[in-house]
């Protein structure tokens, strides 16, 4: 089995394809990278960016290049001594456009005679023995006037739906009335919906891969890349959405003959990965999580709290309390449906417990809303239904009796309705926190990320260490990551948003100048939308209005995806403007930027080293060997231009040491120098010892010795200035001879014994050591 030492992330598309992926692996090579990383390449939607949206499990997608287009990828990376590693996508497939999803164009076809009726998880009883589809308007009944039967096909407008043979004849009202699903008005998905889906994506309806037959058919095509050699490894998107996520993984290792095996799981503070799950850890937002809080004061957490406290009115952010709304919300709301499953699994039937049903949907809804981890693995993590349950008799103790019917059942691994349940927590946690709350607490949105608890204000350099040596004894090979294509904010906005927990004060005053002369009724919302400004700038007013809408509809506090308030979201769009146009806030933002702009690009270096250097498997995600100032998707799956980051390389190992601007060159020379010793020289990354400073300013240092590699950073750099720099401060070299990677001159004297700091540091905010002698 092959083991990656680094990934570079590529989001493969029709435009940028996996031919113009293998044309990208000498740039990737020269950069430093062990391995290729694709977004999924099986057949999705026609005009998919991401490919999440499988519609043939069974096929390379042509538009992104196909067998052929991944045979190219191989041929390149493997020739150049480079892995491969490909996202996969088990849960779900594409249905937006029916005809396109084959097996689900076959099931309303043929109803549950179809050959692929068991793939989907579908409660025919509840839809009349029908698949329920909410894509009608609101014009009532009238709608199904508006259905054509088109070359043998059902018409709905731009919608086309099978017809079951023999069923032909009539209106297009008559004929749907004879098929095996039912067109219903989109509003009625909530509450109605009788297949399971990926969270409240009615476009993606879940697979029951669990079923051998199912397993075999969606990995037919990526059984066939193992037995081609064209593929190393897989990351698998989404497993918290399936029955068993453990079996999964030993039948999926088995298909592949042990290879390398990633799942996105996400952790909460505290939680681990099960360990008897065959993979080799998780995608990184643990990871991530713990470094971003490594450059965040502790000293700004009570001024930035007190601004959050006024923006809301006097009032304080709960943030157990908030959350438990917010995912108590999606539960009675785009998941209901999800919930009044359950309740039937439990009140209807021979085995159909006593409690009404709208007991047994109040219980469960409140169950989900304190559940405090994504999901459980039964017998894995009973203690967290144990927790939920107890937090559920606390607030409502009106439901204990109902919980004591319940909780047997819940806690059987073998019930139907314990599996579902799990299955269903993750969606409500996912929902409800990481695309809700997050939206609504503006504090410090640089911990507002994928993976992380906001309420987890800073992380001291202990901390870090410990969870540091904690991966390398648990799970050295498990991926660490800064940037996906699912973050909130690319790694370099986080990086800059940081620094307002050290000029708090400074970000206090500019918000309340910026709120006079662009009122918005949502004041905290306008809170995240400066610090997003401020974070991604410079960043375009097309870019920023597209977040601002999807942030605000999001939080569902002002404004919602359905049924928007039109009035808001133009006051919101003209502060979007204002930002552009009204001369005396630009050039105050702009002011503000500056201030922040050298001290961020400080906590991106450092971050970024500590993350190429540390434990595990280091991924770069695309175009963020330079400055990342992407916002949530799709800002964030934009096109990339390599060829500008290989001419800056080219001229960096030409000898250039660029400076710490605009370009990001200095970071991509970081990246470089980083990712080759860690490909180049793995014997030197086998260890890992802290490095601590001496001196008024030790607190400010952050490094590690890895075992023949010493990385040097710089944290809290606003503070290290106003405390007059480095003076005074030194760090004692293990022994040996040093020589700075990153420095102008290789022909330097080596460095040995203590050395002052502000040396070390002159150039860069951070260092890459490496041992020339052992004494």
């Amino acid at each position: 089995m092959r083991l990656p030492v680094s990934t570079y992330r590529l989001q493969v598309t029709a435009e940028d394809d996996l031919e113009h992926a293998a044309g990208l692996v000498p740039y990737l090579s020269a950069l430093g990278a062990d391995w290729v990383y694709l977004s999924p390449i099986l057949a999705s939607e026609p005009g998919s960016t991401h490919g999440y949206d499988v519609i043939d499990h069974g096929t390379t997608d042509e538009p992104r290049g196909g067998r052929e287009g991944l045979r190219a990828v191989a041929d390149a990376a493997h020739g150049a001594g480079l892995g491969v590693l490909v996202d996969i996508v088990p849960n779900h497939v594409g249905v937006a456009t029916p005809k396109h999803s084959l097996w689900w164009w076959d099931v309303l076809q043929h109803g549950r005679e179809s050959a692929h009726a068991d793939a989907f998880d579908v409660d025919w009883a509840a839809g009349g023995g029908k698949i329920l589809l909410p894509v009608l308007g609101d014009g009532g009944d009238a709608e199904l006037d508006q259905l054509e039967v088109v070359d043998g096909e059902l018409a709905y407008y731009d919608h086309r739906y099978p017809v079951a043979p023999g069923t032909e004849g009539g209106s297009g009202r008559e004929v749907h009335e004879r098929q095996h699903y039912r067109l219903v008005n989109w509003r009625r998905a909530d509450n109605e919906l009788n297949y399971r889906r990926f969270f409240a994506v009615n476009d993606l309806a879940a697979v029951r891969v669990e079923r051998p037959d199912v397993f075999a058919s969606s990995h037919s095509e990526v059984a066939h890349w193992f037995h081609e050699g064209w593929v190393d490894g897989l990351r698998v998107d989404h497993p918290d959405g399936l029955f068993d996520p453990g079996q999964y993984l030993e039948r999926l290792s088995d298909l592949t003959g042990g290879a390398y095996l990633l799942v996105e799981k996400i952790l909460e503070p505290g939680e681990e990965l099960p360990v008897a799950w065959p993979c080799h850890g998780t995608t990184g937002y643990d990871a991530l999580a713990v470094l971003d809080r490594l450059f965040v004061d502790p000293a700004g957490q009570a001024p930035l709290d007190r601004l959050e406290t006024e923006l809301r009115g006097g009032t304080p952010v709960d943030w157990p309390a908030m959350i438990a709304s917010t995912k108590r919300g999606i539960a009675d709301g785009i998941l209901h449906a999800e919930v009044l499953r359950l309740t039937r699994l439990v009140t209807q039937g021979p085995d159909a417990l006593e409690p009404p049903a709208e007991l047994v949907a109040d219980t469960l809804g409140e169950l989900l809303a304190r559940f405090p981890v994504y999901r459980s693995y039964l017998p894995v993590g009973r203690a967290h239904l144990d927790q939920a349950a107890a937090a559920v008799r606390l607030h409502r103790p009106e439901l204990a009796p109902v919980l004591d019917v319940l909780l047997p059942r819940l806690t059987d691994p073998d019930t139907e309705v314990a599996t579902r349940f799990q299955q269903t927590s993750g969606m409500v946690m996912a929902k409800g926190v990481e695309d809700t709350a997050f939206y609504r607490w503006s504090r410090l949105t640089s911990l507002n990320e994928v993976g992380a608890d906001p309420s987890v204000w800073a992380v001291t350099p202990r901390r870090f260490h410990d969870a540091q040596l904690e991966r390398l004894g648990a799970w050295p090979h498990a991926m660490t990551t800064m940037s996906t294509h699912d973050t909130k904010r690319g790694e370099d906005v986080r990086a800059r948003i940081s620094v307002l927990s050290e000029l708090p004060d400074l970000w206090a005053a500019a918000v309340r100048r910026w709120a006079v002369r662009t009122p918005l009724s949502d004041r905290p919302l306008a809170n995240l939308l400066f610090q997003a400004v401020v974070g991604a700038w410079p960043i375009s007013r097309e870019r920023m209005h597209a977040y601002a809408e999807k942030a605000s509809r999001e939080a569902g506090v002002s404004t919602a995806w359905t049924d928007s308030d039109t009035a808001f979201e133009e006051t919101m769009h003209a502060l979007v403007d204002a930002v552009y146009d009204d001369p005396v806030l630009h050039q105050d933002l702009v002011g503000v930027v500056e201030r922040l702009a050298a001290p961020g690009w400080s906590n991106s270096l450092t971050a970024k080293l500590l993350q190429l250097t540390g434990p595990g498997v280091p991924d770069v995600y695309q175009g963020s060997e330079r400055w990342e100032t992407s916002l949530v998707d799709p800002d964030n799956r934009r096109p990339v231009d390599h060829r500008a980051a290989a001419e800056l390389l080219e001229r960096i190992d030409g000898g250039w040491r660029p400076e710490v601007d605009e370009s990001g060159a200095a970071k991509l020379l970081v990246v470089s120098r980083a990712l080759r010793l860690r490909r180049d020289r793995p014997e030197l990354f086998t260890g890992y010892r802290p490095l601590t400073a001496d001196g008024p300013a030790a607190q400010h240092l952050v490094g590690v010795d890895r075992g023949g590699v010493l990385a040097v950073g710089t944290r809290l750099p606003v503070g290290l200035a106003e405390r007059g720099g480095w003076v005074g401060t030194t760090l004692t070299l293990p022994p040996g001879a040093w020589q700075d990677q990153l420095g102008e001159d290789p022909a330097a004297p080596a460095l040995r014994g203590v050395v002052a700091v502000g040396d070390l540091l002159a150039r860069y905010p951070v260092a890459l050591l490496t041992r020339t002698e052992d004494r």
